[in-house]
């Protein structure tokens, strides 16, 4: 559901995809071909949360902000996984967001990273591009391989798909999507 909150509606067109039990509420904006999928709440009630272009929003995750302090900004050909929690934070162009991480407030991860399944970061870290990072709190992995660094926007390119059935903008005989 869409909600205004003190005067401030939610801005997307009709490029992106709104899963029908999403909430979405107050001050928040969505780039061009993004998607907000399954039981997401986005709450842009006390500052604002921006997100760019082919960013997904995965099922059953919660963004929020900190309180006239911290806005969300989350960038372009972002993928925050399943059950997430993003609050406060600036998480540039291709991250990866893995299952059940908790992005606190004020961290800042640059481009081009991907944060594992399950990780905690602590507020006020920065995560350095060109890596994983995982553990709680967050440790730098490794560095990402090259296979990895490309899959980054191969997810958000799978997420714009995904939404575009779903808006059917595209229309298939059969499921493309898994074979049987």
């Amino acid at each position: 559901m869409i909600y205004e909150f003190l005067k401030r509606t939610p801005e997307f067109d009709d490029t992106v995809f709104v899963a029908p039990s999403a909430d979405i509420i107050g001050d928040v904006s969505f780039g061009k071909e993004c998607s907000v999928w399954f039981n997401v709440t986005i709450r842009g009630d006390v500052n604002y949360i921006q997100l760019g272009d082919r960013s997904n929003v995965q099922d059953n995750v919660c963004i929020h902000v900190m309180n006239q302090t911290g806005p969300t900004i989350i960038g372009n050909e972002v993928t925050i996984g399943h059950g997430a929690v993003v609050h406060g934070c600036t998480i540039k162009d291709r991250v990866l967001i893995g299952i059940n991480a908790t992005i606190l407030d004020e961290v800042v991860i640059e481009p081009d990273v991907i944060v594992a399944a399950g990780t905690l970061v602590p507020p006020g870290k920065t995560l350095e591009s060109g890596y994983m990072y995982m553990g709680s709190p967050a440790k730098k992995a490794r560095k990402l391989t090259e296979e990895e660094l490309a899959s980054i926007p191969k997810y958000a390119d799978n997420y714009v798909k995904y939404s575009r059935a779903y808006q059917q903008k595209d229309t298939y005989d059969e499921n493309p999507f898994y074979s049987k």
